[in-house]
């Protein structure tokens, strides 16, 4: 039997994220298989404490507001619990991490733990500017030689990883973004879809409001292509929510536009849905797409990221246009209504990425950490104790 790992996980609140949402799902598999997880929040006064998972939650209580320097409050939150507590590896969710990760290995030194930090979005960023991407490229390989492990999401983006950080392929392990449980892969498999509508389709999309998304491109396509009964959902929030609802109004499809906030759960919104759509710039492997797969919906996506193809199937699943394209959107839109998807092989592509199987590749990878982790200082602790010997040759 695996011996017991204690692992923390930072995460900035617990506010809806996808991110965290897989987190937590993987740091309740651990729990259940018998080890000890630590999630240390570092945001106070979350509204969705009372309904998170039943874990070991760590904060450092404070009545400021901390939302506007979040990262620096996380680095200074996890440092000081690392101080108090030991643990065999630190997990670091997403991109949006790895500058805490970073900032542990330079504060504790030799006596930081073993990070590994999950890669959750693509790491080839069109949106920024030439300066700040070459910036980038140089905090990539940073990254590469400064966590013990860079967790990808697929073949292709692991390879994408290698590239960008320089770290060697033995460094970059695959492990499928964990984003559905057994018990809900069966639950969506079970919906039956129903024969599209020759005069109405009712498409779904799902995310945080925020310009990564590019849902602004969305409801400028939408209003391009939809035809009188066309409607089309957006669950999520985020801080773009006035602004969506303004830029509906003035494409005059506010009345066929739907923004139902944050749920729970958008599996009632997957069994009504004819197609779900995805406009994004840039992601990892988006979870909310396995969702839809899950579901049997037929896709349609920008080439936000390297897996998506491999989602789609080559065209099996969904159809791919070309990101910040809004008319080859508008035309997705039409298309992906007539589309004839394969629904069988949808589900399988979703099974791919269940979350107890992740759960226990990723306790594999990180009990491999930590026996590395602990040879390395076992070694230097040895090199140490002679290093006095060594100066005390015969010949001085």
């Amino acid at each position: 039997m695996q011996r017991p790992l204690s692992i923390v996980i930072p995460i900035h609140s617990l506010d809806p994220g996808g991110v965290e949402r897989v987190a937590l799902g993987l740091a309740m598999e651990w729990k259940q298989a018998g080890h000890a997880v630590t999630v240390v929040l570092g945001r106070s006064g979350s509204p969705n404490l009372c309904s998170a998972p039943p874990l070991e939650y760590w904060q450092i209580p404070t009545r400021m507001p901390t939302a506007s320097w979040e990262t620096p409050w996380m680095v200074h939150s996890l440092f000081t619990y690392l101080l108090r507590h030991r643990c065999d590896v630190v997990f670091c969710p997403g991109n949006t991490y790895a500058i805490v990760g970073a900032a542990m290995k330079v504060l504790l030194g030799e006596h930081a733990p073993p990070m590994v930090l999950k890669i959750s979005n693509t790491l080839d960023r069109p949106d920024m500017q030439p300066i700040l991407r070459r910036g980038y490229e140089s905090w990539l390989r940073v990254q590469g030689a400064m966590f013990d492990r860079l967790v990808s999401l697929s073949e292709p983006m692991q390879r994408e990883i290698c590239k960008a950080t320089l770290a060697s392929i033995g460094h970059v392990p695959v492990i499928a973004n964990p984003v559905i449980t057994r018990k809900r892969l069966k639950h969506l498999g079970r919906i039956e879809r129903r024969t599209n509508s020759v005069w109405q389709t009712s498409y779904l999309a799902a995310g945080r409001l925020v310009p990564q998304k590019n849902f602004a491109m969305l409801l400028r396509a939408f209003a391009r292509a939809s035809r009188p009964h066309d409607t089309l959902t957006i669950a999520g929030e985020g801080p773009e929510r006035k602004a969506l609802g303004q830029l509906a109004a003035e494409l005059g499809i506010a009345e066929r536009v739907r923004f139902p906030g944050h749920l729970a759960s958008i599996d009632p919104l997957l069994a009504e849905a004819d197609a779900f759509v995805l406009s994004s710039d840039y992601e990892g492997l988006p979870g909310v797409v396995v969702e839809a797969l899950a579901a049997g919906l037929p896709v349609l996506a920008t080439d936000c990221c390297v897996s998506m193809s491999c989602l789609l199937d080559e065209g099996r699943t969904g159809i791919l246009v070309r990101r910040g394209d809004e008319a080859a959107f508008a035309d997705g839109l039409v298309r992906i209504r007539r589309f004839q998807t394969d629904s069988h092989r949808a589900r399988t592509i979703a099974a791919g990425y269940e979350m107890e199987s992740a759960a226990q590749r990723y306790l594999d990878m990180m009990a491999d950490v930590r026996r590395c982790h602990r040879s390395k200082a076992e070694r230097q602790r040895n090199l140490k104790l002679m290093s006095p010997r060594a100066s005390r040759h015969p010949l001085h």
